[in-house]
């Protein structure tokens, strides 16, 4: 079976769905399938001219508004870019990013195209502060669900919890598949050791939606009262001038260290202790079962995805959005008690193997890839 994996960011971009299919790919191709990866390039930019219509809405009445010119404008450069490159045909497509599954059902509409929505731009916007909720934008990026529904033969998404965020703007809640992200284990390295401070790592993209400000505050609660860590803080966005004057005025400028952009922080993260992360919403949150697989200790908020893979108490601790004062509790249980956070690690360590394990990812996703080859007669 011959498979196009379609994603929007290249391979190469840090984190996420990209950084994960090059993975799956490997595991297909020894398994004897034909599978190929294709993305658009950051260095395509307004080269579509091709008119875009949608068979579920009418696009044009946003027209003017900035967010959805720039939408329509990268579709446009997808189905450019496509229209060049890709020569052949498929058995099937899997596309990984709403844009690229409809320009790959509209240029290939006899082609089998399944889409799996890893998470909400829209949402991540609202989070962020760029645009308003049941905002025009709001409303155009929400519409495009309807026109997947329409469109693709199989909707995938990642979390239960997301699934029930669809249901709000698709018709048939029921023909969505949940198949949580999965990890290769070989990536992952736990590595014995003790720290005399405890050590703590987020990874994320230095936006508003991660909530890095209330693990900030929750960390200058510890400082006051006495309790030694050390934060190290991996990415970058545009928040991080924000943030490392509030690190200044919080009196935790020394003990937090701002690393910037990294390729592979699962290489660097075994040497920590507890991963921390306070997102305000997370439609599963790949880099939390990362964490888990390196073997530390998991602190995350009660949202979305995050709460799916955190069993709080028993293989993580999780606490409400914004909530510095909870956050500081948390935080302080795994730095006063390191039998506590060692269980805590041990136990998630277990759950990410036996769940996010990518042979369950591979498992699954063929389930689902073998509906489309047996339409056709043929055997695996």
């Amino acid at each position: 079976m011959n498979i196009l994996q379609a994603l929007f960011f290249p391979p190469e971009q840090p984190g996420g769905v990209s950084s994960m299919i090059p993975y799956i790919q490997e595991r297909y191709l020894k398994k004897g399938w034909e599978m190929e990866l294709f993305s658009l390039p950051k260095r395509i930019r307004n080269k579509g001219t091709e008119v875009v219509e949608f068979s579920t809405f009418d696009w044009k009445v946003f027209a003017g508004n900035p967010t959805v010119e720039k939408y329509i404008q990268t579709y446009k450069d997808y189905l450019w870019w496509t229209k060049m490159r890709i020569t052949k045909s498929y058995d099937l497509i899997h596309g990984h990013h709403p844009i690229a599954a409809l320009v790959m059902k509209q240029l290939f509409p006899d082609t089998p195209v399944i889409i799996t929505i890893h998470s909400s731009y829209e949402k991540e916007l609202i989070l962020n502060g760029k645009i308003a909720e049941n905002g025009p934008e709001h409303q155009f990026l929400t519409a495009i669900y309807r026109e997947i529904e329409e469109k693709v033969d199989r909707i995938v998404t990642v979390s239960v919890s997301f699934k029930q965020y669809l249901s709000d703007y698709v018709d048939d809640f029921d023909r969505i598949v949940v198949i949580p992200n999965g990890f290769d284990e070989k990536r992952f390295k736990p590595f014995p050791h003790e720290n005399a401070t405890t050590q703590f790592i987020s990874v994320c993209r230095l936006v508003p939606a991660k909530g890095l400000d209330t693990l900030l505050q929750a960390c200058s609660l510890l400082k006051k009262n006495g309790h030694p860590f050390v934060l190290h803080l991996i990415g970058d966005g545009p928040s991080r001038p924000e943030l490392e004057k509030m690190a200044i005025d919080l009196n935790i400028y020394e003990e937090t260290i701002f690393y910037g952009y990294m390729l592979h922080p699962e290489e660097f993260m075994p040497f920590f202790d507890v991963f921390v992360l306070p997102s305000q919403a997370e439609a599963f949150g790949s880099v939390f079962a990362e964490a888990a697989l390196c073997l530390l200790a998991l602190v995350g908020t009660n949202v979305g995805g995050i709460a799916e893979q955190i069993e709080d108490g028993r293989n993580g601790l999780l606490v409400p959005v914004g909530n510095s004062v909870a956050l500081y509790h948390a935080l302080e249980k795994l730095v006063i008690d390191p039998s506590f956070r060692y269980n805590l690690a041990r136990a998630a360590w277990d759950k990410a193997k036996k769940t996010y394990s990518m042979n369950r990812v591979i498992q699954q996703m063929t389930k689902v890839y073998e509906m489309y080859r047996k339409q056709d007669g043929n055997s695996i």
